[in-house]
């Protein structure tokens, strides 16, 4: 019955999942035709794929049951914008997949059957989700009793609409995990990997070269030394135009009025902390105090005195509890600070702790009933490391018997450090964090010394109500002055202004720098070039926090190349380093005319330098970084060998191997496996991919969020 309840725990958060489709015309409305009253499909369409369409209200009922899924496991009630748009991303990747493989795989003549199912569910081979799901605790085995009681409670009717939903969400991603796995074992055992490719891989391996050489930085020659016309650069674009591709974007130009405090906001501020002083003064709870009037919270922390700053290290042991130092300008902020407790504490901990992952076991309620499990075996002669490492969450510490050793105040979180500082020696403490629910028990206390808790009373210096009028006054006259983009210019080049430019996407989510921006980009995409934006109330004021901003559509770039102008500076940037690289090789052949690197060292005046254990496989070479044309030359170099100048990427290099290390690597068969291992781990990806790229796939989720 305990599994049955953790599922009735996760499911019973879980809200009827309701869609009003009578209320998407009002949620669309920038969308509809104002003519017409009733909703065509192809206004809905919020994508096409491979010619199938999807539907606004399908996709948005699949957002909100994912949403509902999220909160359960999450244990959270409401979901912030970032998890909005995860959770969005997630359902359309789910469309993709199904749109883009259902075809593949019924061509295949994939599928899971419902023997499979059963099997997943209740046979041999149960999946580990439901295993999660359903493994007694105080066992670990799996209650199959329990699986068949909750599925008969689903066909019978008995079982609630959310416990159904939920376990109708689990069975569909184990369904869509099994064909997945299947397609993906039907690539990798038609990939083959051959005797002779894994010889030639088992060579390269055992090959590794000790090196000494030569370089010249592309930087020891200046810019102005090197010439570079239109012609040179036009010639690299053409030569490398696959490297410009771009997906379709917009370019916008924007000014930021930044609100600010004012000095007279820091006046403010200042009289409000001095005001405050003696109520502070007198208070009792100065926790509730704290909480209610400080723009930081109470903080039940004791500090030593080498832990305080000096001024109120010196207030804080030398005064009493009650007394009061301040104000202080700290941090944009003023803040009293007031001597709250003063005790002898020890200064270190030694505890150990067996970890719960709400996630596992299925709810924060679960975790802490196996916690309080574990602590009553554990008070009547369990042994607490054995049961840490059968249940301990922490690998780490699981392998010690729990251990965590020796540590001080503020190295582990709030919750778990009061419970280990506070708590008598070999107690047991239950104790809740981000990670999950800790069961702590402290081993060992170290040498009790004085430390003083403090209270803070915070109010942080920001713009007022007037300051934020004022800048939004300065905004709204910039705004009315210059409603064409070429007004927009005109004033910023009059008036010095800095003027912000940046490129985005139609579903990027903020413009670097502007939280919760959305609505900008969404603006960028219905206007026409040179047009100032305009927001959902028809202002060309956007505000971000703290931050009034205006912007004009600069350009619109459609998929396809970057045209020349747009990157010719990093074009530039390139032909120098390309011409450079010539200048530098043509010194070096010089130079090399001696036949040896010391002699090519001193005509170059550089230093030789070294480097070993150089073989095929590795990404960066040491005291040089990552040069693969490097490393690619000097493996397949002989003893004693001087190389011709290689141009690299910070620099060209003469280099000459001077010793030769063969390792005795010779099993072919498990070099075969590995490389065996290695692409079918790529094809499960680039399979995919393959056919993603192939599909026509129409995204106008942009339109919707």
């Amino acid at each position: 019955m305990a599994t049955l309840q953790r599922i009735r725990n996760r499911a019973g958060v879980l809200v009827a999942i309701i869609i009003g489709l009578a209320l998407v015309a009002f949620i669309l409305g920038d969308i509809l035709n104002a003519s017409n009253s009733l909703l065509r499909p192809n206004q809905l369409k919020i994508a096409e794929i491979n010619g199938e369409s999807v539907q606004y209200p399908d996709f948005q009922k699949r957002v909100e049951e994912t949403a509902e899924i999220y909160k359960m496991n999450s244990g959270q009630t409401q979901i912030n914008d970032n998890a909005w748009t995860q959770i969005r991303e997630q359902v359309w990747q789910e469309y993709v997949r199904q749109a883009v493989m259902g075809n593949v795989y019924e061509d295949l003549g994939l599928a899971v059957t419902g023997d499979e199912l059963f099997d997943m569910v209740q046979g041999s081979n149960i999946h580990p989700v439901i295993q999660q799901l359903f493994t007694n605790p105080n066992t670990g085995q799996v209650e199959r009793a329990a699986v068949l009681q909750f599925l008969r409670a689903i066909n019978s009717g008995t079982a609630t609409a959310q416990q159904k939903a939920y376990w109708l969400y689990i069975e569909n991603q184990i369904k869509q995990e099994r064909i997945q796995t299947k397609y993906n074992n039907l690539i990798s055992k038609g990939l083959y990997t051959t005797t002779s490719e894994a010889n030639a891989s088992l060579i390269e391996k055992n090959k590794n070269v000790n090196i000494e050489f030569v370089s010249l930085p592309y930087e020891s020659i200046s810019d102005s030394a090197v010439s570079v016309n239109e012609k040179d650069m036009q010639a690299y674009y053409n030569e490398h135009k696959e490297n410009y591709k771009q997906d379709a974007s917009r370019s916008i130009e924007y000014l930021i009025f930044q609100v600010t405090a004012t000095e007279e906001d820091d006046a403010n501020t200042l009289k409000w902390i001095e005001d405050a002083k003696d109520e502070f003064a007198g208070i009792q709870d100065n926790q509730q105090y704290v909480n209610v009037n400080s723009d930081v919270r109470f903080q039940n922390v004791y500090e030593k005195k080498d832990n305080l700053p000096e001024n109120l290290a010196e207030f804080a042991f030398s005064g009493k509890v009650g007394d009061v130092f301040g104000p202080i300008k700290e941090n944009n902020a003023y803040k009293l600070v007031k001597i709250d407790d003063i005790k002898d504490l020890p200064d270190s901990v030694e505890a150990r702790h067996i970890l719960i992952k709400p996630e596992t076991v299925g709810s924060y309620d679960g975790a802490l009933a196996l916690a309080d499990s574990l602590k009553n075996l554990i008070e009547k002669g369990a042994s607490f490391a054995t049961l840490a490492g059968q249940y301990s969450e922490d690998p780490g510490s699981a392998a010690k018997g729990g251990d965590l050793g020796w540590f001080k105040r503020n190295q582990m979180v709030k919750p778990f450090e009061e419970a280990a500082f506070n708590g008598d020696v070999n107690k047991l403490y239950v104790a809740t964090s981000q990670f999950g629910v800790h069961l702590i028990q402290p081993t060992h206390k170290g040498k009790e010394v004085k430390q003083v808790r403090l209270a803070e009373l915070v109010r942080n210096i920001e713009p007022s109500t007037k300051t934020f009028q004022t800048v939004y006054a300065q905004a709204s006259k910039f705004a009315s002055e210059n409603t064409t983009g070429a007004a927009f210019d005109e004033e910023i080049t009059k008036e010095g202004l800095n003027k912000r430019v940046a490129r985005i996407g139609e579903n990027d989510r903020q413009i670097v720098g502007l939280d919760q921006s959305r609505s900008m980009i969404r603006a960028a995409y219905q206007a026409d070039v040179n047009d100032i934006l305009v927001n959902n109330e028809g202002s060309t004021i956007f505000e971000f926090a703290d931050n009034f901003v205006i912007a004009k559509l600069a350009g619109i770039q459609d998929e396809g190349y970057t045209a020349f102008n747009e990157v010719q500076p990093m074009i530039k940037l390139a032909v120098l380093k390309e011409k450079k690289g010539e200048a530098l090789v043509a010194k070096m052949k010089e130079a090399a005319a001696a036949g040896d690197i010391d002699a090519v060292a001193s005509k170059l005046g550089v230093d030789v330098q070294a480097a070993n254990n150089i073989h095929f496989d590795l990404y960066s070479v040491p005291v040089i970084g990552v040069e693969p044309a490097v490393v690619g030359t000097v493996v397949s170099m002989e003893k004693d060998q001087l190389s011709a100048p290689i141009k690299g990427n910070r620099g060209v290099y003469i280099t000459k191997v001077v010793g030769i290390n063969e390792l005795n690597n010779t099993n072919v068969e498990a070099e075969k496996a590995r490389l065996e291992q290695a692409l079918a781990y790529r094809a499960n990806y680039q399979a995919y991919e393959a056919h993603r790229k192939a599909a026509e796939i129409e995204d106008r989720r942009a339109k919707f969020y």
